[in-house]
């Protein structure tokens, strides 16, 4: 498998691709205001990139729990001259984390591969057009609510099985609309809209929404639900989020978004060299 991006292709293998967290906000839940000026920003980009990210995804508004949406002058600002110096500096695709179809135009002028859109390109009317008609490769996720509302009472019938059909039904909306396959990833989107058990009921099961035929994308890193299982808010989330990528790559994800994308490369890498590969029978005897 692999998804076709604007004009590259990330080959999609055994263990998932890792895509590297940039946001350039003053407010986002995790590293809020570490990257809001343009220096600093860039060399987070190539931090990122040096640590082994396959993707970079560069984002000017906050999606945390009941953060204030931003003009899109502002996100424009934060984000556009970010992507022009990127670009420049490494060959690793830039995705655009963003629901306004005018930012993701103008990323993708910048030189953007990916658009990331955490309302599954339903926020806003002009985004599945931008997606075709640039070709970007794109990220559907699922969000109950918005981030205003979305932690108020999320409820579900089924969780797994009722995102899995909205994932389902975007896929066929965005073929529909002319997106090639090849172009979508899906995204059940960790934290967006569920509550802590909600969360860990779909780490367990991401293995399901790989029965839709597209890259799985999955964004858990350094979330709630970490601290949740930890009993310590307080508490450093990072091993927690690298103890889960390995969850995650033992379901066959094939992208998984980190702020810590070095340490998590690691864990991967030592999953992989030393998981159990043979049955029992293929055990030397004790």
């Amino acid at each position: 498998m692999y998804w076709q991006l604007k004009t590259k292709r990330i080959e999609l293998d055994n263990c998932p691709k890792l895509m590297g967290i940039l946001n350039t906000t003053p407010d986002s839940f995790s590293d809020g205001g570490s990257f809001n000026s343009l220096d600093r920003a860039v060399e987070q980009a190539m931090h990122l990139s040096n640590a082994g990210a396959a993707i970079i995804d560069i984002g000017g508004e906050s999606t945390r729990p009941y953060s204030e949406p931003v003009s899109i002058d502002e996100e424009l600002n934060r984000v556009i001259p970010v992507i022009e110096q990127v670009v420049t500096l490494t060959d690793v695709p830039v995705s655009i984390d963003t629901s306004k179809a005018v930012v993701a135009a103008a990323a993708m002028e910048a030189g953007a591969e990916i658009i990331n859109d955490v309302t599954g390109l339903e926020g806003d009317p002009d985004m599945i057009r931008i997606a075709t008609e640039t070709g970007a490769g794109i990220c559907a996720m699922h969000m109950q609510g918005n981030p205003q509302s979305m932690q108020d009472n999320p409820s579900y019938d089924n969780v797994v099985s009722d995102i899995h059909g909205y994932l389902r039904d975007r896929r066929d909306r965005l073929l529909e609309a002319g997106i090639r396959h090849e172009n979508i990833c899906l995204d059940p989107g960790i934290g967006f809209g569920k509550t802590h058990d909600h969360n860990l009921t779909l780490m367990q099961n991401c293995f399901q929404f790989l029965q839709l035929g597209c890259p799985i994308l999955v964004g858990h890193s350094r979330k709630g639900f970490i601290a949740h299982v930890m009993q310590d808010k307080e508490s450093d989330r990072m091993p927690g989020t690298a103890g889960a990528a390995i969850a995650l790559a033992e379901q066959g994800v094939h992208v998984i978004r980190v702020h810590d994308v070095l340490a998590v490369k690691h864990a991967l890498e030592v999953y992989r060299a030393t998981r159990q590969t043979h049955g029992p029978e293929d055990r030397l005897p004790g």
